[in-house]
Protein backbone atom coordinates (compact mmCIF):
# COMPACT_ATOMS: atom_id res chain seq x y z
CA UNK A 1 0.00 0.00 0.00
CA UNK A 2 1.84 3.30 -0.85
CA UNK A 3 1.32 5.96 1.58
CA UNK A 4 -0.56 8.83 1.15
CA UNK A 5 0.59 12.14 1.31
CA UNK A 6 -0.70 14.90 3.22
CA UNK A 7 -2.93 17.80 1.12
CA UNK A 8 -0.67 20.46 -0.41
CA UNK A 9 1.64 22.39 2.09
CA UNK A 10 1.26 22.55 5.91
CA UNK A 11 3.54 25.18 7.55
CA UNK A 12 3.88 25.04 11.69
CA UNK A 13 6.77 27.50 12.70
CA UNK A 14 10.03 27.16 11.10
CA UNK A 15 8.94 23.84 9.47
CA UNK A 16 7.55 23.51 6.28
CA UNK A 17 5.94 20.16 4.84
CA UNK A 18 5.22 19.80 0.77
CA UNK A 19 2.90 16.65 0.55
CA UNK A 20 2.84 16.81 -3.18
CA UNK A 21 6.62 17.13 -3.22
CA UNK A 22 6.83 14.71 -0.18
CA UNK A 23 9.52 17.26 1.24
CA UNK A 24 9.76 18.51 4.67
CA UNK A 25 11.91 21.86 4.65
CA UNK A 26 13.13 24.13 7.92
CA UNK A 27 13.91 27.64 7.28
CA UNK A 28 13.89 26.93 3.35
CA UNK A 29 16.47 24.17 3.75
CA UNK A 30 15.27 20.81 2.57
CA UNK A 31 15.38 18.13 5.11
CA UNK A 32 15.64 14.23 3.39
CA UNK A 33 13.02 12.30 5.01
CA UNK A 34 11.91 8.74 4.28
CA UNK A 35 8.11 8.20 3.51
CA UNK A 36 7.59 7.21 7.05
CA UNK A 37 9.42 9.52 8.68
CA UNK A 38 7.26 12.08 6.58
CA UNK A 39 4.01 11.11 7.44
CA UNK A 40 4.77 10.88 10.95
CA UNK A 41 6.04 14.23 11.11
CA UNK A 42 2.77 15.52 9.67
CA UNK A 43 0.83 13.60 12.02
CA UNK A 44 2.72 15.76 14.87
CA UNK A 45 2.33 19.50 12.53
CA UNK A 46 -1.58 19.02 12.32
CA UNK A 47 -1.80 18.82 15.88
CA UNK A 48 1.23 20.33 17.61
CA UNK A 49 -0.09 21.09 21.03
CA UNK A 50 -1.61 17.28 20.82
CA UNK A 51 0.81 14.89 22.88
CA UNK A 52 0.56 11.07 20.18
CA UNK A 53 1.00 7.80 22.05
CA UNK A 54 3.15 5.61 20.68
CA UNK A 55 0.15 3.54 19.93
CA UNK A 56 -1.77 6.03 18.00
CA UNK A 57 1.05 6.80 15.73
CA UNK A 58 1.37 3.53 14.97
CA UNK A 59 -2.29 3.25 14.22
CA UNK A 60 -2.41 6.73 12.30
CA UNK A 61 0.85 5.47 9.89
CA UNK A 62 -0.59 2.12 9.69
CA UNK A 63 -3.42 1.23 10.67
CA UNK A 64 -5.53 -0.23 13.61
CA UNK A 65 -3.69 -3.74 14.73
CA UNK A 66 -0.63 -3.07 12.41
CA UNK A 67 2.21 -5.61 14.15
CA UNK A 68 4.45 -2.81 15.36
CA UNK A 69 6.76 -2.42 18.01
CA UNK A 70 6.50 1.16 19.97
CA UNK A 71 10.47 0.87 19.66
CA UNK A 72 10.27 1.32 16.10
CA UNK A 73 8.66 4.58 16.58
CA UNK A 74 11.31 5.64 18.81
CA UNK A 75 13.90 4.57 15.91
CA UNK A 76 11.89 6.79 13.80
CA UNK A 77 12.00 9.78 16.26
CA UNK A 78 15.85 9.55 16.50
CA UNK A 79 16.52 9.46 13.08
CA UNK A 80 14.21 12.68 12.52
CA UNK A 81 15.73 14.26 15.34
CA UNK A 82 19.03 13.18 13.83
CA UNK A 83 18.66 14.80 10.55
CA UNK A 84 17.16 17.65 11.82
CA UNK A 85 19.95 18.12 13.99
CA UNK A 86 21.86 18.56 11.48
CA UNK A 87 19.65 21.28 10.08
CA UNK A 88 20.48 23.32 13.24
CA UNK A 89 17.31 22.30 14.94
CA UNK A 90 17.54 19.99 17.93
CA UNK A 91 14.21 20.14 19.24
CA UNK A 92 12.11 19.36 16.88
CA UNK A 93 10.04 17.10 18.53
CA UNK A 94 9.27 16.91 22.25
CA UNK A 95 9.55 13.72 24.21
CA UNK A 96 6.92 13.10 26.55
CA UNK A 97 7.95 10.46 29.14
CA UNK A 98 5.52 7.90 29.68
CA UNK A 99 3.34 9.52 27.42
CA UNK A 100 4.53 10.16 23.91
CA UNK A 101 5.88 12.65 21.53
CA UNK A 102 4.47 16.45 20.08
CA UNK A 103 5.77 18.68 18.00
CA UNK A 104 8.66 20.73 19.75
CA UNK A 105 10.03 24.20 19.84
CA UNK A 106 11.14 24.51 15.50
CA UNK A 107 7.81 23.58 14.28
Amino acid sequence: VAPTPPASVLRVGRLLLDGDAWEARLDGVAVPTTATEFQLLTLLATMPSKVFSRDAIIDWLRGPGFAVTDRTIDSHIRNLLAKFAKAVCDDLIETRPGIGYRLGGCG
